[in-house]
């Protein structure tokens, strides 16, 4: 094998899916931007879920708005339901896994309010259960997802947001999601200060 070739391969192919997906997710990108600015000037807030690298990527957006993403700004309410392990824990062992989110979003969530739901397979089970309990909240519901969307697209209401990666791999899909996120923390600051010159 040639190691050299291969990881400019991976490169490559990185570049290659995120032109793709560029074409067709820069206008539901724009408009998700649009509407977690509008809940954050409302004094509402985005609670963020994920598992794994998704976790790691729903924390990651929340630290980007609490403290700064490339400019200084004041802090924007932002939370990850990832990292209290005191009540993940307890609510897996309480009610089950499926519920971990679910039961954040029900006694944090609001009108007003976004979920930013991220899942590579569309097919987690307690991110499609935090879904739910937004919708029962009437909160807008944007989902970060790859291949097809899974099964959470047919959870998603007219006004959600499904930012679908054209893509199979799990790698190259959390690749463009984090672009993704980046796109959306910068333009929620153009949003809120203007476009910096």
């Amino acid at each position: 094998m040639n190691l050299i070739a291969h990881i400019s391969q991976q490169f490559e192919e990185s570049a290659r899916i995120k032109l793709e997906a560029a074409e067709f997710l820069a206008a539901p990108l724009a408009a998700a931007v649009e509407i977690m600015t509008a809940a954050l000037l409302d004094d509402g807030k985005i609670l963020v879920c994920g598992n794994g690298g998704s976790a790691a990527d729903a924390q990651h957006f929340a630290a980007e708005l609490v403290g700064r993403f490339e400019r200084e700004r004041q802090g924007l309410a932002a939370l990850a339901l990832t990292t209290d392990t005191s009540i993940l824990t307890a609510l897996a062992n309480d009610y089950a896994f499926e519920q971990v989110f679910a039961r954040q979003v029900e006694a944090l969530g609001r009108s007003g309010d976004v979920l930013l739901a991220i899942s590579t397979s569309g097919n987690s089970g307690n991110v499609m259960a935090a879904i739910r309990a937004a919708h029962a909240h009437d909160m807008p519901v944007i989902v970060l997802t790859g291949r097809d969307g899974g099964q959470i697209n047919t959870l998603l209401r007219d006004a959600d947001i499904s930012l679908c990666v054209p893509a199979e791999r799990t790698a190259r899909i959390q690749e463009v999601h984090l672009l993704m996120i980046h796109c959306l923390c910068d333009g929620i600051d153009n949003l809120l200060m203007g476009v910096e010159t």
